[in-house]
């Protein structure tokens, strides 16, 4: 197997980091699933890019779909422990775009839109990302 692929499929992580890929996974898959399909009270691409472009997201439609899908693919990927290192990356500049074009101005807390809630899905990114994705995924299973 080649250097890179080797890479960026290891994982020296255990059964922890297993478990919060897999909440983390569920949780932007959920996200990506609002903007795209209109699911769990979501608006779905339309309404999402609407609110793109009402922040300064633009264009819009070209937003909610990298957005959501970027949420929605990543996260399934999450969860089934695939390719998570790339998945990882994307949630992270997509959670530092969500922290610093919506939230930031609010502060911290969640019950004023803060970004603390963005704020520990980019912490979950990260492990991910520095991690690997654990004991029990597929990216273990192909590197053996």
């Amino acid at each position: 197997m080649s250097t890179l692929i080797n890479k960026v499929l290891s994982t020296r992580a255990g059964y922890g980091l297993t478990v919060l890929r897999i909440f983390v996974g569920v949780i932007f898959a959920a996200h990506g699933s609002q903007k795209l399909f209109g699911m769990f009270g979501g608006y779905g691409i339309a309404g999402t890019a609407q609110y793109m472009e009402s922040i300064g997201l633009a264009p819009g439609h070209l937003m909610a779909i990298l957005a959501g899908g970027t949420e929605f693919f990543a996260g399934l990927a999450l969860i089934i422990g695939l390719l998570v290192r790339p998945a990882a990356l994307g949630l992270t500049f997509l959670s530092l775009v969500a922290i610093f074009s919506v939230h930031i101005h609010n502060g911290l807390f969640l019950a004023n839109n803060g970004y603390e809630f963005a704020l520990a899905l980019l912490g979950g990114s990260i492990a991910v990302l520095i991690e690997g994705a654990g004991k029990l995924s597929a990216d273990r299973a192909i590197t053996g």
